[in-house]
């Protein structure tokens, strides 16, 4: 009987979203008070996208040919922290570049694999997924609150102190989750040119690409939107966390909303969500009221959208193309989307201003909600993946 290793896989989560409730609200207004401009903000901040592109796809293919998953997490964990570690003594462009690209490089290698990993830990029971995810969720949450608190009261340089330890908690987690055997399915050996073949797949890739797009310019600029509006960092951090408990209840109500509705229902209720969920964080931002409604419309945007693409990439990418597969949806939305969301939310933040920039985010989100209305269907099979019970 294989035995759960159900609070070392939950701490990882913790610990590992954790770091970007500290690192995602605050490290730009780090990066603001050493001078940098929008643009400078934008470039560096989308390194963490950048290295999405290439890091998970050369891990996901070495940990599918050779195996040995734990031992690429844990050094990329060393290597991450280290590159991290550089920050206490750079302030300029060109080194802070460099440095932010060998911790993104490396941090980002970790996630996809983690995803295998606890998918054939849990087996049959993939429906208990969100219920280990969501600590990754209250990590981001006391993260996000306890690096506010802590900026109200210290300079901005107390970030660099918070994500550090952040990152050693991962390492020391990393070191404790036990690897999984591997799941044999029984469509093992499907290339996985035949798979991204399917209409489905394809239009789920560019559609998973527009919401990260359309994430873009939230991820950076948001918490320095918010702070030019009076904002404190406090209050800050209330809003961030606000959308991550909408987030968490969703990933614990996510397999009865997954037996009651289907994959492409809920899809689209997550993309017209994000169409109006940016047109109000751009032009409401004055309302305090409007704030919270966009941040509990976090839940869709990000907690319902994410459980039901990662279900459907485990399910349409078996056995030893998981990792691939969820390498591949990490690479082209988190990754490629984040990357055009960071970038040009930077080029355009001072000469368009908030409103206009996070227009284009719902444009990105509406490309999406198009792409999944018209192509992304659900199937026998993803429906049993979806349809564990908890």
């Amino acid at each position: 009987m294989h035995a759960l290793p159900y609070w070392r896989l939950s701490g990882y989560y913790f610990f590992y979203f954790a770091f970007i409730g500290a690192f995602s609200p605050y490290f730009g207004l780090y990066l603001q008070s050493l001078n940098f401009s929008a643009w400078d903000i934008g470039l560096l901040m989308s390194q963490m996208q950048l290295m999405r592109l290439f890091g998970p796809n050369l891990w996901g293919w070495l940990a599918d040919r050779f195996g040995h998953r734990m031992a690429i997490i844990r050094l990329a964990g060393a290597i991450a922290l280290a590159g991290f570690t550089a920050f206490f003594w750079l302030d300029k462009l060109p080194a802070m570049l460099l440095a932010m690209a060998v911790l993104a490089f490396f941090w980002s290698a970790a996630l996809p694999l983690v995803e295998t990993l606890t998918f054939d830990h849990l087996r049959e029971e993939s429906g208990r997924y969100s219920r280990i995810r969501l600590w990754g969720s209250i990590g981001f949450i006391v993260a996000v609150m306890g690096t506010g608190a802590v900026l109200d009261m210290a300079p901005p340089v107390g970030v660099l102190w918070v994500c550090w330890g952040i990152l050693v908690g991962i390492l020391v987690l990393a070191a404790v989750v036990p690897e999984a055997p591997l799941v044999k399915h029984v469509r093992d050996g499907l290339p996985i040119g035949e798979i991204l073949r399917q209409p489905k797949v394809r239009a789920l890739m560019a559609a998973c690409f527009a919401m990260s797009a359309a994430h873009g310019a939230f991820y950076v600029f948001y918490s320095i939107h918010l702070a030019g509006h009076g904002y404190s960092k406090t209050e800050v951090g209330a809003l961030w966390s606000l959308g991550v408990v909408a987030e968490i209840v969703v990933f614990m109500l996510m397999a009865r909303l997954s037996r009651r509705f289907s994959l492409h229902t809920i899809l689209l209720a997550c993309f017209a969500a994000a169409v109006l969920r940016f047109l109000l964080m751009g032009w409401g931002v004055e309302s305090v009221s409007i704030m919270v409604l966009v941040q509990l419309m976090h839940g869709l945007t990000f907690g319902a959208y994410h459980a039901s693409s990662i279900a459907a990439v485990n399910a349409w990418f078996p056995g030893r193309a998981q990792a691939r597969g969820q390498a591949l949806y990490s690479s082209l939305s988190f990754g490629a989307g984040g990357l055009l969301g960071a970038l040009i939310s930077g080029a355009t933040w001072d000469d368009w201003g908030a409103g206009w920039t996070f227009a284009l985010s719902s444009a990105f989100a509406f490309a999406g909600l198009l792409l999944v209305w018209r192509w992304v269907r659900e199937d026998a099979t993803v429906d049993a993946s979806h349809r564990q019970k908890p």
